[in-house]
């Protein structure tokens, strides 16, 4: 298993509720088949520039370890995922 990092913002537009459940959907995505080793929701922020005509975003930040297989899959739901206007999957070095 391999160790990443995954940061994902949530639109603002959306309840608290909703909110709390795309994060425990995306949650338990990693849990499955991995081990998270830190969540952080660090709640909502302005954006840099403008993304898919929103200002602001509720950011999330998670490292955990998985395989493969689970990354791709993770990846292939924020990608259809209505709640999610950005994300990054990255391969944690350190």
């Amino acid at each position: 298993m391999r160790k990443y990092e995954v940061m994902y913002i949530i639109r603002p537009d959306i309840e608290q509720e909703a909110v709390q459940a795309a994060v425990d959907k995306f949650q338990g995505i990693m849990s499955n088949g991995g081990e998270i080793t830190k969540h952080e929701v660090m709640g909502k922020r302005r954006l840099a520039y403008e993304i898919k005509k929103f200002r602001d975003g509720t950011f999330v930040l998670v490292n955990f370890s998985a395989t493969p297989e689970v990354v791709a899959e993770l990846e292939r739901i924020m990608k259809i995922s209505d709640e999610v206007i950005r994300y990054l999957i990255t391969l944690d070095v350190a």
